[in-house]
């Protein structure tokens, strides 16, 4: 097995493609035969129902369970509570009792490491582990934050989205400082994008021109598409859903840029320094 990557998809902003992206971002790994785990970090659970789980209030087992064992030191086997999907896809779902939970452990000391603590029991058996956090810089997240090697921010090519990324940046830097120094910044993703509009032609133009020379931007812009609301309904990927569409090539590409940088920083064939502030 070869060193695990955890990489958590996060901007402050809801409604950026945050979901759809840790999903089939994690969908391509697992169709390139690598070994995927999705984890469902918000109490919405969202990425839960999208991969087709739509009784998850029902669910017994959650990332919620595991993080209570965590905390209790209760010993539990590595697949306890992941599911999977018609797609072979494997996801720890979620659900609104996470919410509770994250107002529950406010108290604790150490916090902020929980879901950290979790994952180092079980990374060893995969490749990539995606973290799907919530839109929000609360405990939830900054647990998300400690716990992964990176971050990938989607940004809808609209101003709000820039903002909420830009508050983004800033808890980064807070939490390398404080949790995880060795936290990097894999890239930022232009989503939703209608580029026929003047407002995200704007946006690409000052994303590119502000952030460009510090920040990895991704080449791949993923358009504004039907396609992601309907495969959501359906409970599947892009890829399964309408793998010709242009929203999946999109993101073909897209999980490509990811999967050729990861390949190239395990060959110790670039440090890519100016991905990170």
């Amino acid at each position: 097995m070869s060193e695990c990557k955890v990489i958590a998809i996060s901007n402050q902003k809801g409604g950026v493609a945050k979901t759809t992206t840790a999903l089939n971002l994690g969908a391509y790994l697992n169709m390139k035969g690598k070994k995927v785990l999705l984890i469902d970090f918000d109490p919405q659970g969202s990425l839960t129902t999208s991969l087709g789980f739509r009784n998850q209030d029902e669910m017994e087992t959650t990332i919620k369970t595991m993080l209570e064992k965590t905390i209790r030191k209760i010993p539990f086997e590595k697949t306890e509570g992941i599911v999977q999907n018609s797609e072979g896809i494997k996801l720890i779902p979620s659900n609104m009792e996470l919410g509770a939970f994250e107002k529950g452990i406010a108290p604790l000391i150490n916090r902020e490491k929980i879901l950290s603590e979790y994952i180092k029991q079980i990374r060893d058996d995969y490749d990539y582990i995606i973290i799907d956090c919530q839109p929000s810089v609360e405990i939830l997240t900054i647990n998300a934050l400690t716990a992964a090697d990176s971050v990938i921010i989607p940004v809808q090519t609209h101003y709000l989205s820039l903002k909420g990324m830009t508050q983004l940046l800033d808890t980064i830097d807070k939490i390398r400082v404080v949790l995880n120094p060795k936290l990097k910044i894999d890239g930022i993703l232009l989503t939703l994008a209608n580029m026929q509009t003047k407002l995200a032609r704007s946006t690409v133009d000052t994303l590119r021109n502000n952030y460009g020379s510090v920040l990895r931007i991704y080449k791949t812009i993923i358009p504004l598409g039907i396609k992601v609301a309907e495969c959501s309904i359906e409970g599947k990927s892009i890829f399964a859903y309408d793998k010709n569409c242009k929203v999946a090539m999109a993101y073909e590409n897209f999980s490509r840029e990811v999967l050729r940088d990861s390949e190239r920083i395990k060959n110790g064939r670039t440090t890519e320094c100016r991905w990170i502030i």
